[in-house]
């Protein structure tokens, strides 16, 4: 599986329609964890800069490391006019960063598609001593609502290859207390929403890499089902979709 480059075709759609992480993770992350100002972080598989424009937001330097250009570019172009940012190319298993160089290294939304004995190597290797390690993810519920309902039968009736690379198919905990080690990890999770017209439906459901993209056979099926699926859960042509984000930190 090519993981670095399933989502250069959809970057725009990335950008437009992923949702943002909510404010609590940074504050758990400042009150709880001592993140600020004189913080280094990495944000490893960094995409267009979603988490990375958060932590940013805390007044601390931020090191975005993506291997995929488009995804790194549209980061730079929303970021880089900020004096806390950098970035570069990098992958989890392979940074390029000094040893002992970060405090905090950080995935949102990116740690199942890691090599996880690999990246913690490597992040073992770049945090200094009594860094952290933090995993996010913005978990979409697939149920509660006539709307939620609607939208994973859609993704189960045209997605590709959802349970092969859907985070909660692919990361338990198992892995997480591989990864974190004798240590262990905290959990920390939040809830998350987004308020969206069909259109944003549209391309919240086509930023995934595992629903057709719009030269996909499928794609004009899965749209109408969209379309109809808005028309009949819409309040005043708007529905909410929600999350649970999961925050994980430990030391390893």
């Amino acid at each position: 599986m090519d993981t670095v480059n399933r989502f250069t075709n959809r970057v725009a759609m990335y950008v437009r329609a992923r949702p943002a992480y909510p404010n609590a993770v940074l504050r758990c992350l400042v009150e709880r964890y001592g993140l600020g100002p004189v913080t280094h972080v990495v944000d490893v598989g960094a995409g267009t800069g979603l988490l990375t424009r958060l932590l940013l937001t805390a007044g601390c330097a931020v090191t975005a490391v993506e291997p995929n250009e488009r995804m790194r570019a549209a980061a730079d172009a929303m970021l880089g006019g900020h004096p806390g940012y950098a970035s570069r190319h990098g992958t989890a298993e392979a940074t390029g960063l000094a040893d002992r160089s970060a405090d905090f290294v950080t995935a949102g939304q990116a740690f199942h598609w890691f090599d996880v004995p690999k990246a913690r190597a490597e992040f073992r290797r770049i945090l200094r001593p009594g860094g952290y390690a933090a995993l996010v993810w913005n978990a979409r519920r697939s149920s509660g609502t006539p709307f939620m309902d609607g939208y994973q039968q859609i993704i189960d009736t045209y997605g590709l290859d959802y349970t092969e690379v859907d985070h909660a198919h692919v990361v338990d905990e198992q892995t997480l207390a591989g990864f974190f080690g004798a240590g262990g990890y905290a959990e920390h999770n939040f809830v998350n929403q987004q308020i969206l017209d069909v259109e944003g439906v549209i391309g919240r459901l086509s930023s995934t890499s595992y629903m057709p993209a719009p030269d996909h056979p499928r794609y004009g099926a899965m749209v109408e089902a969209i379309h109809a699926l808005v028309s009949a859960t819409a309040v005043r042509g708007k529905v909410a979709m929600f999350y649970d984000t999961q925050l994980f930190v430990g030391r390893i």
